[in-house]
């Protein structure tokens, strides 16, 4: 495995968090938002429910359903530049894109959490996924990073 990060307390965490969620409104307020375009800003995140948009390192993308408050939370901290568990991790659901289209598989909302780190049986892009490729029953990959969080439909 690779080297895990000491342990932060809870108020430092939340500090981190608190200031992430601040960077992330301003972005929001600073930007406008036009529909179908990738690069704004999203207009109006749900407190519990949202969908984020990864990009991994050859540049496809993946989005997960986020379905409680502390998981949105998170989110627009990591998307607001904020320190945290990063990598993306959850069961693969097969024959059913959800909000993931136009790949015919999802990452289960139920399972989906942020990590410090995971084993590499799960690494990989979006496409190793697709073919069949991730032997896992998880995906979960290492350079992912989060683009966007927008409200769920």
């Amino acid at each position: 495995m690779g080297h895990r990060r000491p342990a932060r307390s809870f108020l430092a965490r939340r500090t981190t968090m608190l200031a992430g969620l601040v960077a992330a409104a301003a972005l929001m307020a600073g930007c406008a938002s036009a529909e179908g375009d990738p690069s704004a800003a999203p207009t109006a995140i749900l407190d519990d429910h949202a969908i984020a948009t990864f990009e991994v390192a050859d540049g496809e993308t993946f989005k997960v359903e986020l379905t409680t408050a502390d998981l949105v939370d998170a989110a627009a901290a990591l998307l607001g530049g904020g320190d945290g568990p990063n990598i993306p991790i959850g069961t693969v659901v097969r024959d059913d894109p959800g909000p993931n289209a136009p790949w015919t598989w999802h990452l289960d909302p139920a399972t989906f959490s942020f990590a410090d780190a995971t084993i590499e049986v799960c690494d990989g892009v979006p496409s190793d996924v697709e073919a069949g490729e991730i032997t896992s029953t998880e995906y979960c990959p290492w350079s992912a990073v989060l683009v966007a969080l927008d409200a769920a439909p």
